[in-house]
């Protein structure tokens, strides 16, 4: 019999089909488990974190799924204190069963009690829309920290320096003046304590803190990546410890030896050019280590009296004028064992300190990439300028060899003058230099440990012969926030803007939410951070980040409810729309991460804020808190009072929200109602009847209409009127730090996307693309920091 190609060609496809349609049935028979799949798993928004203090941590995973319409109708977690419980399925501490719930976030764990120190293990998996069952997830973890102030032995200590009066600081900083006088450094204390472990290990587990930075080390090793450690707090109210897993860095049946180096930091060094020592001047370290034996026992080793410590090479480290380090004088094999350290001195001890002790909420600040140098150039001779290609923050790696004695000077800039120096006016009295004095013969590799600056060159001088490119390395370092977003679009011109908002953050979101990372301020700075917030929660998982500043921004209010306009404090006034940020930013963390606890946590703190806001708001007007009004406006200013009212009405407002969150129905009507008192006010004092805003400008349209200050009836007319002087500028800007975040938004909420779009592509002065084109890689504070036509 003879086929056809034609009926060959059917028949070959049946076959096919049929063998598709086999292989797919064999597939959902041999598959047990449900199309969507559970990972990334958090706790207290963080993977595998150790040393939590939260009682009841709050457990998230994201699911995903190859089939479209899927979703999550139940879950089942499972935590045990056993890793091997965990691993046959058995949750000893907790087991929720199938919950029938979307929720894949914020599920607060309800076990068993959880013990000090003990690690917990947990999985979770996943009902689809179908009714399948996911398989289990990977294992994560997370171990609970010192619950219990009596289970800290470990001492206060560190190796005292002698500080004349005029180096004294006003420990009161609500009352702090500027220092004066010269600015005085002191070498890095290395610290060192031997000791013995002649068992078998089960788990190792160091807690450290510290008044200024620690680096510590164990067994000739840095442990953890953290840098700056333990963060930036007011220290006379709180200081944070960390906590890491060392099992793995110890030796059984011998000699260990557990070491760290203290370096001033935000504690005693410089800081927002008020001067050194604003919170104390004798650097501490507190540190414990317990070491679980395999038999049961339990070995601790604390920081007291009987360590022993040395100044080392680091002859001076601070976060505004840099790092000076002199290998000739390393301390080799300083933290192994074998050490001979009976010339070292023992420690200076203090037994406690009146501030709170608690586990680091936050994610700390990591070496994050590296960025290669794409030219250098000499523009005097002896002075190699070394060009990044991008601005960032965070510090140069140096390769270098020459004599012993060589002394290589590195500074930095974010840009260059005519003559391709660079330009450092805008560091003001920030020094922003890290010295290296090399040992001398092979090559050597330094990058300091304790400093950070905000650069695009690094001019080099003292280098023994002509330095190749390789011989500085850029290390991108900033709070290690994963990223949660790309953006990309055909025109090159927001794809340009979307880095460079990237970039900012990066440089900006640094322990806390600073205004610049280069300069002799670094603060921060509220009303930058609530101007921002919404945008970096787009661009990076920010949560952990404000759970931690939102603690500092409490820890600086005034008695009188006020918010300070910087957090941490160091000084500072009452602002509005800075202030403002202490409602705005939990507000926003809730709204993107369903966050209740933020809520919880500071609502006393954010109604303080309110009732101190009513108490200075005569008929519900505020003309008295102003400041530094819409800051770096384009020659278009807005009343005080105007914004004051304005903030005042939105954190009002947003206050009701929260209230309604977490049951305060009582609350969230009375601020409903305050709500309404001060929109009439507004429409009484500040808005006439034809539409038009006091002061006619961009900003206080911008906030009449985004903060709901208008009745409906004017909302067209006062649109009008902001498109008009809009259009009154050659379709551009004028708007300063109050009305440039809602400029784009508000446009789209009155349906002028059109305008909108043309403010975004514009590219001439004022607008984010001219500064794109003057040469920017971030966001500018100013639109004309620098121009290529009139420089600086």
């Amino acid at each position: 019999m003879t086929i056809s190609n034609s009926n060959l060609k059917k028949i070959t496809c049946m076959i096919l089909a049929a063998a598709l349609l086999m292989a797919a049935a064999r597939a959902r028979a041999a598959a047990p488990h449900g199309s969507l799949s559970p990972s990334y798993l958090r706790c207290e928004y963080r993977v595998d974190p150790l040393g939590i203090d939260v009682r009841n941590p709050r457990l998230s995973w994201i699911v995903s799924s190859g089939e479209r319409a899927q979703k999550q109708t139940a879950y089942q977690i499972i935590v045990s204190a056993d890793k091997a419980a965990l691993a046959k399925n058995k949750g000893d501490a907790w087991d929720t069963g199938k919950i029938n719930s979307s929720e894949t976030a914020q599920i607060e764990y309800a076990g068993k009690p959880l013990g000090s120190r003990k690690p917990y293990f947990w999985k979770v998996r996943v009902w689809d829309g179908k009714g399948a069952v996911s398989g289990w997830s990977k294992p994560a973890m997370w171990s609970m920290g010192i619950l219990n102030g009596g289970e800290w032995k470990a001492k206060w200590i560190g190796l005292d320096v002698k500080v004349s009066k005029k180096q004294e600081f006003n420990a009161d900083l609500h009352k702090l003046s500027r220092m004066s006088g010269k600015k005085s450094y002191f070498p890095c204390p290395y610290l060192r304590k031997s000791f013995t472990a002649d068992k078998s290990i089960k788990r190792a587990t160091v807690y450290a803190s510290a008044l200024g930075f620690f680096e510590l080390h164990v067994n000739g090793r840095r442990v953890g990546k953290d840098f700056f450690t333990p963060g930036w707090t007011d220290y006379n109210k709180r200081v944070y410890y960390l906590t890491y897993d060392v099992t793995n860095m110890m030796k059984t049946g011998g000699e260990n030896v557990l070491g760290a180096i203290l370096s001033d930091g935000w504690y005693a060094g410089n800081i927002g050019g008020r001067g050194q020592r604003i919170y104390g001047t004798q650097l501490r370290l507190r540190a414990q280590l317990h070491i679980e034996y395999a038999d049961g026992s339990e070995q601790i080793v604390a920081s007291d009296g009987t360590w022993k410590t040395k100044y080392g090479p680091i002859r001076e480290a601070d976060m505004q004028d840099g790092e000076t380090y002199d290998a000739r004088m390393e301390l080799s094999g300083w933290s192994e064992p074998g050490f001979d350290d009976k010339n070292w001195k023992a420690v200076n001890v203090t037994d406690s300190i009146p501030a709170l002790i608690d586990a680091y909420p936050g994610i700390p600040v990591r070496k994050v990439s590296e960025i290669k140098p794409i030219k250098i150039t000499e523009p005097k001779p002896g002075v190699f300028v070394f060009h990044m290609g991008q601005n960032f923050a965070g510090c140069a790696r140096l390769k270098v060899r020459g004599k012993a004695g060589d002394k290589v000077v590195l500074r930095f800039a974010e840009m260059l003058n005519p003559d391709g120096t660079i330009y450092t006016t805008n560091l003001r009295s920030a020094r922003v230099t890290d010295t290296y004095t090399l040992k001398g013969g092979e090559l050597e590799v330094w990058e300091p440990r304790f400093t950070f600056h905000g650069f695009q060159y690094v001019e080099i001088t003292g280098y023994p012969g002509t330095p190749d490119l390789d011989a500085i390395t850029g290390v991108v370092m900033h709070s290690d926030l994963p990223l949660t977003s790309t953006f990309e679009t055909s025109n090159p011109l927001i794809n340009k803007l979307y880095s460079n908002i990237v970039w900012g953050q990066r440089s900006n979101y640094f322990e806390v939410p600073t205004d610049c990372p280069q300069r002799d301020e670094r603060l921060g700075w509220m009303g930058d951070a609530q101007v921002f917030v919404r945008t970096a929660a787009f661009n990076m998982d920010i949560a952990p980040f404000f759970t931690k500043w939102m603690v500092d921004v409490e820890d600086a209010q005034l008695p009188d409810g006020g918010f300070t306009d910087v957090s941490p404090f160091v000084a500072g006034k009452v602002t509005a729309a800075w202030g403002d940020a202490g409602v705005i930013c939990p507000w926003t963390i809730h709204r993107v991460y369903d966050d209740k606890r933020i809520v919880e946590k500071h609502y006393k703190a954010m109604k303080a804020w309110i009732d101190f806001l009513t108490r200075r708001s005569p008929g519900h007007l505020s003309p008295s808190l102003g400041g530094y009004a819409d800051w770096l406006n384009v020659n278009d200013p807005t009343d005080n009072g105007l914004i004051s009212t304005a903030y005042y009405g939105r954190s009002v407002r947003l206050m009701a929200d929260l209230a309604g969150v977490i049951g305060k129905k009582e609350d969230a009507e009375n601020d409903m109602r305050t709500f309404s008192k001060i929109q009439k006010a507004f429409r009484g004092y500040y808005v006439s009847t034809d539409g038009t805003v006091s002061g006619n400008s961009q900003t206080g349209y911008l906030l009449a209409l985004h903060f709901d200050l208008l009745p409906q009836s004017l909302r067209l007319k006062a649109a009008n009127h902001l498109i008009d002087k809009i259009k009154e500028r050659d379709w551009s800007l004028s708007t300063g730090f109050v009305g440039c975040g809602i400029l784009l938004p508000t446009l789209t909420e009155i349906g002028r996307t059109d305008v909108a779009s043309r403010l975004l592509t514009n590219r001439k002065y004022p607008s984010w693309g001219y500064s794109i084109d003057q040469g920017a890689t971030t966001v500018w504070e100013r639109w004309n920091s620098y121009t290529k036509e009139h420089g600086f």
